[in-house]
């Protein structure tokens, strides 16, 4: 038997990249869509699109179709290892200046005016 089975090793390695702690603080505020993301990070949607997988995969994050819109939000509804990190992580980061700067910039991000499918 293995210290610790696939999906702990996999939220982990979720939480194993600053790019995608920046996408679960983003995602603290309110709902976004990969266009609202990339826009925030500043990546290609491709690379975006891989770190949200990532999250889902883990199970940190829910996905919802919304018409033309993928909405992703935190997994607050989880229980166990998830629901207790993403109460750290909520508390957690306050103070890094790039998490301010990515707050900031989600309050003016527009899925209307990024979005063109």
């Amino acid at each position: 038997m293995s210290f610790m089975d696939r999906n702990t090793i996999n939220i982990f390695r979720a939480l194993d990249d600053s790019n995608r702690l920046r996408i679960l603080k983003m995602l603290e505020g309110r709902e976004l869509c990969v266009c609202e993301v990339r826009a925030v990070l500043g990546l290609s949607t491709s690379t975006v699109s891989k770190h949200l997988t990532i999250l889902r995969d883990a199970g940190l994050i829910l996905d919802r179709k919304d018409g033309k819109w993928v909405n992703f939000k935190l997994n607050t509804a989880s229980d166990g290892l998830v629901r207790q990190l993403l109460g750290v992580l909520k508390v957690g980061l306050m103070d890094e200046k790039q998490v301010a700067q990515d707050r900031e910039k989600v309050k003016h991000v527009d899925r209307n005016k990024l979005c063109s499918l």
